[in-house]
């Protein structure tokens, strides 16, 4: 049975509603479908400190862990694109399903290997193997552009509640894996996200009539010529959130170091949990704002204010060193992320050909992924050769990267005389 064809976008009123999130959850199948993808999606945040807890306590390495989790990520960066190219190709529900299944099989081989002391290369092998895991974050968002079809303001505010959603399971994700492993047993944080993430992607999955349809199959010639790799100002777009991806690592890193440095090593989770905070904050109060100016134009602004804000950590901490003064510079320089990410989301959503959406939103969360790594790299560099508190110069750096990279894209969009490959999106927000 097909999907339902998306509902018509309510008339527009003059006077806007108090609450601009109460219509979304109004339209029949919503909620379901958004506690489904809550659900799948907070584990998302547990895997990772969840490995590195039960192998770094089990094997007493921590590069064994780390190696571990940098194999997931970098088998995430190839898989995800092709996995989520299967989700437009014949519906988020065929696929998404036993892709989770072997992933969720992946996480129950490393906590097996880990358990019994199975050889190193068992433990690489398994968690490579949850690369598998779809995007939910993307094939929510992929539902809202298509219920929301037309309809701008709506498909704005959506788009903010799934990155303050995003901020919120990322938030509080480490946190609960941190506490199962220490409350309970190391294996527990992995054990408790597979029941999670099967749970929610089930319940995800079982909403078919708030799916978008399927393109189904397509020639070679079309899969190269659609790609959203090939979409104009799409590379530069997805450099922009390679960048903003260094932004994420490099914090963590630098922050968990500038806090160790002081003898606090355990304040670092809640210092970057304020960090969420602001981030998820300034999302939902974002969603509630009309949207006025091009996208281009609002993400230009988003990243400069991201760029400049960028600068409080940095000028904290080697200013006056104090961890409080640098926890309420990190819960401001937050308030940037979320916008940015948004209106990024947005031309994304934009520039993808038509059938292609949950394919191209993968590889801006795949680019993000790639930043983190490197930025976590870079911090590390830096906090080992300079200072921690030096270590803020670069995420200040990969803002500024990420702003440069905004506004030459739009200075290439904008050139008179060009014209896109394609014709734009009808989910263009």
């Amino acid at each position: 049975m097909p999907p339902a064809e998306p509902h018509a976008p309510r008339p527009r009123s003059r006077t806007r509603p108090r609450n601009p999130y109460a219509p979304l959850f109004r339209i029949p199948g919503a909620t379901a479908f958004t506690i489904g993808n809550l659900i799948a999606r907070l584990p998302m945040g547990m895997f990772s400190v969840s490995a590195v807890i039960m192998i770094a306590g089990a094997r007493g390495s921590y590069a064994l862990a780390g190696a571990v989790t940098a194999t997931g990520l970098a088998a995430t960066a190839v898989v995800a694109p092709w996995t989520a190219r299967l989700v437009d190709r014949h519906g988020q529900a065929r696929i998404a399903v036993p892709a989770t299944g072997i992933a969720a099989l992946g996480s129950l081989s490393l906590l097996l290997c880990v358990h019994h002391g199975a050889p190193d290369w068992t433990l690489f092998a398994s968690y490579a193997a949850t690369a598998t895991t779809p995007n939910t974050g993307g094939m929510s968002r992929a539902r809202w552009a298509h219920l929301l079809k037309g309809d701008t303001q709506g498909l704005h505010t959506a788009n903010s509640f799934e990155q303050s959603a995003d901020e919120l399971c990322f938030m509080l994700g480490p946190v609960l894996a941190a506490f199962l492993c220490g409350a309970f047993f190391p294996e527990a944080g992995t054990l408790i996200g597979v029941v999670l993430l099967l749970t929610g992607v089930l319940l995800f999955a079982a909403q078919r009539t708030t799916e978008p349809p399927h393109r189904g199959r397509t020639t070679a010639k079309d899969a190269r010529e659609k790609s959203p790799l090939r979409a104009r100002g799409m590379p530069t777009l997805l450099a922009t959130f390679l960048a903003t991806g260094a932004v994420f690592g490099s914090m963590e890193v630098v922050t968990i170091a500038c806090a160790d440095a002081q003898g606090h090593k355990s304040a670092a989770g809640a210092i970057l949990a304020l960090q969420a905070a602001g981030s998820c904050a300034s999302g939902l109060l974002y969603g509630t704002l009309q949207p006025s100016g091009s996208p281009r134009r609002r993400h230009t602004l988003c990243v400069t204010a991201m760029a400049a804000l960028m600068t409080l950590p940095l000028l904290a901490a080697t200013l006056t060193g104090s961890l409080l003064v640098l926890a309420g510079a990190l819960l401001v320089a937050g308030m940037a992320t979320a916008p940015t990410m948004v209106t990024g989301m947005s031309l994304v959503q934009e520039r993808t050909p038509e059938g292609r959406l949950n394919e191209g939103m993968t590889l801006a969360v795949t680019c993000i992924l790639g930043g983190i790594a490197c930025g976590a790299a870079a911090g590390g560099w830096m906090v080992e050769h300079l200072s921690p508190a030096q270590g803020y110069a670069v995420p200040v750096t990969a803002a500024c990267c990420a702003l440069l990279l905004s506004i030459a894209r739009a200075s290439a969009t904008n050139t008179p005389g060009r014209r896109s490959a394609r014709p734009r999106a009808a989910s263009a927000a």
